[in-house]
């Protein structure tokens, strides 16, 4: 047997868990993710937005999001600036073992679209609209994760 997620996700319902720390560059993340789950049928009904003040707030809100079971998978999408201190360090390193331990403690999947960049015009160059933007890939993974685990057999536990 082999199982595979397609790229049609009719039906499922995906929290997206968005930051407003350097708001204009997720709104072009979210804008990408919102597009790629249009293209993929998914419904504006099935789709849930939720703010959170910055990247280090993701990982408990996909968390709570993913515990209420009503949705099939949680795309996380924030934007990290390397500054001049540690700071960008301690909160990427945080915000991606979050997601990771949300993902894995409840079983719902999670697409990690955080932006860690180096500069602003790297940031910006990866939530313009278009193919490479990381909101947009973020949700296409979500849409393959989140109709894989619809196609494990009932009663697989792991």
């Amino acid at each position: 047997m082999e199982l595979a997620g397609t790229r049609t996700a009719a039906g499922c319902r995906f929290a997206i868990v968005v930051s407003r720390f350097n708001e204009e560059i997720t709104d072009g993340l979210l804008a990408g993710a919102r597009q790629a789950l249009a293209e993929a049928a998914v419904r504006d009904d099935d789709i849930t937005i939720v703010r959170v003040p910055g990247s280090f707030e993701i990982p408990v809100a996909a968390l709570r999001a993913a515990r209420t079971g009503r949705f099939d998978a949680v795309i996380c999408l924030g934007c990290l600036i390397k500054g001049e201190t540690m700071h960008f360090e301690y909160i990427a390193d945080a915000t991606c073992h979050g997601i990771t331990d949300a993902a894995t403690a409840t079983g719902v999947p999670m697409a990690l679209g955080v932006l860690t960049t180096l500069t602003e015009a790297q940031a910006y160059e990866r939530a313009a609209d278009g193919p490479g933007n990381k909101g947009r890939e973020a949700a296409l993974a979500a849409v393959e994760m989140a109709t894989l685990f619809r196609r494990f057999p009932q009663g697989v536990v792991g």
